[in-house]
């Protein structure tokens, strides 16, 4: 199946990492530097595919204790232009500056969706991060089916339905969220959003990290997108770069970190 083959080609690439701000986490970070008397920024959240917004609820309560509004948007998940649309309402609601922060299919969401003004940085979490043009299945095919970039498991055997993509809970226990308690895994395989193909294929027009600062958090042992596809496109980017030790859903297995990182975003100049 066509859609089979797109998302087998979803990861991967080999990269030797140069002149790129790297810092990696094995811990908690100490606490970050006051912000100041300055308005805080909103915190926007945008989930990925397989997901939905209660992805983020271990980080949410760190950020609200620090003095963050947040506000996690629940895409649907139907196509790039209706997520972003959802973003863009979330951001619309924000009364200040905003900090987008995107996981997995979340960072082609915020790629296109951070050109708002109000927009002040992304972070990607996990994420893809295109260019001008591209889309999750070229950034896959060039990958793999040019270059022959090795693939990692997570998309080997997909469920389409109607359209509509979703993973086997034996993915999400082995794959998705491999370092997460398997009760907690189950929960997620059981409330796992449903992704249409359409989304495989929808291209970004512009980029906002060409004109915002970015920050970028690779999953070492994330198994759903390659660590090295992470890492070229955070070099692509020229985003701050983080490196944690963790499966595809991160801010589930390591939120404290998660936190760390988007604060630090949210508290740069």
């Amino acid at each position: 199946m066509k859609v089979k083959k797109s998302l087998l080609l979803i990861s991967g690439a080999i990269l030797i990492c140069m002149s790129l701000s790297v810092i990696s986490f094995t811990e908690a970070p100490q606490q970050p530097i006051s912000s100041g008397k300055e308005e805080k920024p909103t915190i926007v959240l945008v989930h990925g595919a397989f997901a939905d917004g209660s992805s983020w609820n271990k980080v949410i309560p760190i950020l609200q204790e620090k003095g963050y509004k947040t506000i996690a948007v629940q895409n649907p998940l139907t196509s790039l232009n209706d997520d972003v649309a959802f973003v863009e309402r979330a951001i619309a609601e924000a009364p200040g500056k905003v900090i987008l922060v995107g996981h997995s299919w979340g960072g082609v969401v915020i790629t296109q969706a951070g050109n708002n003004e109000k927009v002040k940085s992304l972070v990607y979490v996990a994420a893809y991060a295109p260019d001008e043009g591209q889309s999750v299945e070229s950034i896959s095919n060039d990958a793999h089916g040019v270059r022959k970039i090795p693939n990692v498991p997570g998309l080997a055997e997909p469920i389409v339905t109607d359209g509509y993509i979703r993973l086997k809970e034996e993915t999400i226990i082995k794959h998705f969220a491999q370092d997460l308690p398997q009760k907690e895994a189950k929960v997620l395989a059981a409330g796992q959003g449903r992704f249409h193909v359409s989304t495989i294929s929808a291209k970004v027009s512009n980029p906002a990290w060409k004109n915002k600062p970015s920050y970028f958090i690779v999953s070492d042992n994330d198994q759903m997108i390659s660590p090295q596809l992470e890492r070229e496109m955070a070099k692509n980017i020229r985003a701050t770069t983080y490196h944690i030790p963790a499966s595809h859903v991160v801010m589930l297995s390591k939120p404290a970190i998660v936190a760390e990182v988007i604060l630090r975003a949210a508290q740069t100049e």
